[in-house]
């Protein structure tokens, strides 16, 4: 038997392995780029007119706080966090590791604002310890510093979206069964049965994948302009734990014999060699997020990554459409939902970068015009999204803000 698992070379698809509701890293490294930007901010400091219009004097960061919120308090653009950070070069040095308990002082002078630290906290040292009134309660404050979004809205989508090409769910093993014959679906808790593809048995072995995701059949992205495939989206259902691999039956079943013909014997041998009937690998259920059933298709989890976004505007220009609201039955998107774009990796987007939402005009007659002539009006800015997860030609974006729903073949450019 060829054990599953070689079967996936050369397949060419793409997955980003990140644990669902994975924690968000603290390490990233500052680029060129943010620290030249944060240097020349820290020497100058920023214009007035680039403040947000109610920037406090003052802000606590506090547990729950994110980089993308505290941007925002302070600056019109809350992906400019390296200018934000620029303000505060000498007392943080990491634009990625802002910690609660630190007070936000901002000092406006001669037409430039700069923003000072009241109290500095170590990467990764503990805390001080601070008196909160008025109820005269003692904390510790932690160590960890407060991630760029709020993991509970990106952290279920970090794991889900999956883009791949026409022939891998055709190479990758299949649920066959399920344990309960009664029953057309199955959920957390429940165990079911698998095969690999033809050739390539599902084997329980020391070195190969025993935690998987579920996915159901892929739908096509296609690009809203061209009507290009960019690539299959699977549906993910749920996760599940190799039990044990195939294996096949020890008692042969052979061909029904011949019937004899006219004068022989009435016993005549089996034709062929016998045969071995196959017994499907056992899987139990560990996750669902929708019913599972036979037909569903498995990929290996891929092993943890973990990811720290830096929000910031793409250095090239970008031009993209909205391809697929995520989720079943979905039309419409708003803040905190996801959307596929028809931009990838070899487009030059990457994670963190964010883009501004533009609302298609939409078309009609023009009542005041005596031939009744179409026409389209104008696109309207509706928002901002950043983009989380980047696959070769389509990637996914987190919308963080929407005045009105987002819908496909709607534009997301160079933010402003």
């Amino acid at each position: 038997m060829r054990r599953w698992g070689a079967a996936l070379t050369g397949l060419g698809f793409v997955f980003a392995g990140v644990p669902a509701y994975a924690q968000q890293g603290i390490h990233s490294a500052v680029t060129s780029g943010q620290r030249a930007t944060a240097q020349h901010v820290a020497a100058r400091g920023v214009p007035l007119s680039e403040l947000a219009p109610n920037a406090p004097d003052q802000y606590t960061v506090r547990r729950g706080d994110t980089l993308w919120a505290i941007s925002g308090k302070f600056l019109k653009a809350p992906w400019h966090w390296p200018q934000l950070w620029g303000m505060n070069l000498q007392q943080i040095r990491n634009p990625n590791l802002i910690y609660p308990g630190q007070e936000l002082f901002l000092e406006r002078v001669n037409g430039r604002a700069l923003l000072r630290v009241g109290r500095a906290i170590n990467d990764g040292g503990e805390g001080p310890t601070v008196r909160v009134s008025p109820r005269n309660r003692v904390e510790a404050l932690a160590a960890n510093p407060i991630p760029t979004l709020q993991m509970s809205v990106i952290g279920p989508f970090l794991a889900e979206p999956l883009v791949v090409d026409d022939n891998t769910f055709a190479h990758a093993p299949r649920i066959v069964a399920l344990g309960d014959d009664a029953r057309a679906l199955i959920a957390q808790g429940d165990r079911a049965y698998a095969r690999g593809p033809d050739g390539a048995p599902l084997l329980k072995t020391a070195t190969g994948p025993t935690e998987f995701r579920i996915f159901r059949s892929a739908t096509p992205l296609k690009d809203p302009i061209t009507g290009e495939i960019l690539g299959y989206e699977g549906q993910y259902v749920g996760q599940a734990r190799l039990v044990k691999g195939e294996s096949e039956s020890t008692e042969p079943v052979q061909d029904a014999a011949a019937p004899p013909a006219a004068g022989e014997a009435s016993f005549q041998p089996p034709a062929g060699p016998p045969k071995y009937l196959p017994i499907p690998a056992t899987i139990d259920i560990v996750s669902s997020k929708e019913e599972i059933r036979a037909g569903d298709h498995l990929l290996p989890e891929p092993p943890p990554s973990y990811i720290h976004f830096v929000p910031h505007a793409p250095a090239e220009p970008v031009d993209a459409r909205v391809v697929s609201i995520y989720g079943n039955a979905v039309r419409f998107a708003g803040s905190n939902q996801v959307v596929a774009i028809n931009k990838g990796e070899r487009d030059g987007i990457e994670d963190g970068q964010v883009l501004e939402v533009l609302s298609t005009g939409r078309k009609m007659v023009d009542k005041t015009d005596a031939q009744h002539e179409m026409m389209q009006l104008p696109d309207e800015r509706n928002g901002l999204a950043m983009v989380f997860k980047v696959f070769d030609r389509v990637s996914y974006v987190l919308v963080m803000q929407a005045t009105h729903p987002i819908q496909v073949n709607d534009r997301m450019v160079n933010p402003r």
